[in-house]
């Protein structure tokens, strides 16, 4: 778990395929890397990548088709800038919100603009994303915990101040720029929750929906 707390930046070292999927080397001077062992978990622009060899400036882990599939990892090359956060400790500060690394879907950054000293973000997410986004609500952001400020749709608008734009990627981004989002896990879970016994049965048919709100008395 980790609590989308930006620790420092990165930037992608090499991505070799391997046999279908793909070997990533990471890069970071700021990054401490002193209490990291093998098999440990970093997340890298909010997915949990494990460490299979690393060294003082550096960490490498194999990437699954299933985690090219679902972010933008798959788009990488050498030099694209990464957020990086170890994960949280019993002890570690919870400043932004319990994150698991499992990346749910590609949002597209579709406007940017300065307010005051802030910065205003929309992210237009995936139509299936759509129900678990609330306004003041929390999402990760390539790995950054950010509180949503409206929703609209499918698109939620952000605010961020001017440490976050400099401690991460944001700096990097641009209209259209792709980044990985993953809704808060309670979310997900009380939508298990709610379909009770039909958990068990195939959800082919989209799982929850107003229908089935309906029917068990929640409309």
């Amino acid at each position: 778990m980790f609590t989308g707390i930006i620790e420092a930046m990165g930037h992608v070292h090499s991505v070799v395929a391997k046999e279908g999927d793909v070997r990533l080397r990471i890069e970071s001077k700021t990054l401490n890397m002193q209490d990291v062992q093998l098999g440990d978990s970093i997340a890298t622009n909010g997915i949990c990548l494990t460490v299979i060899d690393f060294g003082a400036y550096w960490y490498a882990a194999d990437v699954s088709t299933e985690t090219l599939k679902r972010t933008t990892l798959g788009t990488w090359t050498v030099g694209t800038p990464v957020n990086l956060e170890k994960a949280l400790l019993p002890t570690t500060r919870l400043g932004g919100h319990l994150v698991s690394g499992h990346v749910d879907g590609v949002g597209h950054v579709i406007l940017m603009r300065q307010e005051a000293r802030s910065m205003y973000i929309e992210v237009r997410a995936p139509e299936h994303l759509a129900k678990y986004l609330a306004e003041k609500g929390s999402v990760t952001v390539d790995g950054i915990s950010l509180t949503i400020n409206q929703v609209n749709g499918a698109v939620l608008s952000l605010n961020l101040v001017p440490h976050t734009a400099v401690m991460t990627n944001i700096q990097h981004w641009t209209v259209g720029s792709v980044v990985n989002l993953e809704v808060d896990v309670l979310a997900r879970y009380l939508e298990r929750l709610l379909l009770g016994d039909k958990a068990a049965q195939s959800q082919q048919s989209g799982g929850i929906n107003a229908d089935f709100l309906k029917q068990h008395g929640f409309m």
